[in-house]
């Protein structure tokens, strides 16, 4: 026993966070000069092809061991590094957004390329920071002598593709003792929340088309029934719980004839609710209306599944743990150019509700004197809400998962939007970059230096499961949905 606390402490002191920072620092330029590359070459999900050789060729530089095409997904993949008794985990992501193409560290809305996809997520940053975690507790754990597998996990589309959903339904985080992540954000602070868990699906009406107005009595219109279906939906939000959600895109009309019964419409759906019983139960109720509106118009209806994922379990274990070392490491270091170009942004670009929206989302204050959060958010008394949804959340449902945000952008920045875009390549977004980098080591460190952690943090799952196994919410038969010919 005497032995077991001498190896902890001794591990303690040669893993600590000020080591971490300097493995960190003397690898950031070349990450930081990755996700610059990365943010130039904006690809959708499952389709991040250079993105990924990016990825893969900074890692096998680094001397880790590439696995290509995991869960059948081209631009999934796993780098590992190191032999031991405890496997690491960092996860990243790299796919953007359609026609968000913005010139970058410009105030006003210019697209570099109309119509072009632009990083609207900041995973340009996403990623390249977790390969920084990952090769920065490698060579820590190489100078201390300390034995550990660090694995980094090439994440493909978790913009509407729930490529880990995917990767936990085939086991790739089966063998994880722990696995950690960031989130780029208007704050720093350690994310200790549930989301929405989601299913989405396309429904697809087919039906007669037929002159509109010499005879419409033989024509039946899908078109009709896409508006009845969503008719019915807006009943039926009601009397669904309040904290759950329902959208939808009309992604295929028919034609833009008026003149003609429109004989094929589509629409795609998106349930989202806390937990996946709730997102069940609800899209069971999805598809009876979209029967009745295809009973009503006399139409035919498919159901073609695209994507589901599970809410996240928090784990206060190693959330506390980041959340100290966070404390210690501090937050990103702005300067007073940092802080000239988020005030001008803000003042040309945001508004005080964008600032209101910020704050409610994530608990930080709404009146923050600067631009740019450089504080530390306190770890909440008890986990909370986040409505939103992330495959993060089927990872955390397999393994103990902690995640923290860094202040990539100017408080009241709305993601998804081209003002995240244009602070994608700013040294303010570099610096947020590298400080969630260096959390995720010093708290993954600290993960490997205390096996009873570790053991406290897998108690804790089990519990937040309980008792249960991890029970994917893909359908058995479902596969990515990933273009022909990719």
């Amino acid at each position: 026993m005497q032995d077991d606390k001498a190896e902890a402490t001794r591990r303690n002191d040669v893993l600590d966070a000020d080591h971490i920072s300097r493995c960190a620092d003397a690898k950031a330029r070349a990450f930081i000069d990755l996700s610059d590359r990365v943010w130039g070459m904006p690809e959708l999900r499952f389709e991040e092809f250079r993105s990924v050789e990016e990825h893969i060729a900074a890692m096998e530089a680094e001397g880790f061991r590439v696995t290509r095409g995991i869960a059948g997904m081209k631009t999934a993949f796993v780098a590992q590094a190191g032999e031991g008794d405890v496997t690491i985990g960092f996860l990243g992501e790299f796919d953007a957004l359609a026609e968000l193409s913005q010139e970058a560290g410009i105030t006003e809305q210019r697209a570099a390329e109309p119509g072009a996809n632009g990083h609207g997520c900041h995973h340009n940053l996403l990623g390249a920071a977790s390969l920084l975690a990952a090769v920065a507790l490698r060579d820590a754990l190489a100078e201390s002598g300390v034995k550990a597998r660090v694995r980094y996990y090439g994440c493909p589309a978790e913009e509407g593709g729930s490529g880990k959903t995917y990767m936990a339904r085939a086991g790739a985080f089966d063998d994880l003792d722990a696995a950690f992540c960031w989130h780029p954000c208007v704050y720093n602070a350690v994310m200790s929340s549930s989301t929405l868990a989601n299913i989405q699906a396309y429904f697809r009406f087919s039906g007669r088309a037929a002159h509109a107005a010499m005879s419409p009595q033989v024509g039946r219109s899908a078109l009709d029934a896409v508006e009845l279906m969503n008719v019915g939906i807006n009943y039926m939000r009601e009397h669904m719980p309040s904290d759950a959600r329902v959208h939808y895109a009309i992604t295929q009309t028919g034609g833009i004839s008026p003149n003609v019964v429109q004989a094929s419409a589509e629409g795609l759906y998106l349930i989202r609710a806390p937990s996946l019983g709730d997102v069940r139960s609800l899209f069971e109720r999805l598809r009876k209306i979209a029967e009745g509106a295809a009973l009503m118009t006399e139409t035919k209806v498919e159901m073609v599944f695209d994507r589901a994922t599970s809410n996240i379990l928090p784990n206060r274990t190693l959330e506390e743990v980041m959340h100290e070392q966070f404390t210690r490491l501090g937050a990103p270091d702005f300067d007073e150019a940092d802080f000239d170009f988020a005030d001008r942004l803000r003042a040309a670009a945001l508004t005080d509700d964008d600032v209101r929206a910020s704050a409610e989302a994530f608990g930080g204050p709404a009146d923050y004197p600067k631009s740019l959060h450089d504080g530390i958010l306190p770890l909440p008394e008890k986990p909370g809400l986040l409505f939103g949804s992330t495959d993060v959340g089927d990872v955390s449902w397999v393994v103990p998962t902690a995640q923290c945000l860094t202040a990539t952008a100017a408080i009241g920045t709305p993601f998804h939007a081209w003002q995240t875009v244009t602070q994608g390549k700013l040294p303010a977004a570099h610096k947020a970059m590298v400080t969630a980098a260096k959390v995720m080591a010093a708290t993954a460190a600290r993960a490997i230096a205390n096996p009873a952690l570790l053991s406290r943090a897998k108690e804790e799952l089990h519990g937040r499961r309980g008792g249960l196994a991890y029970r994917t919410p893909l359908p058995k038969d479902s596969e990515p949905p990933i273009r022909a010919g990719r």
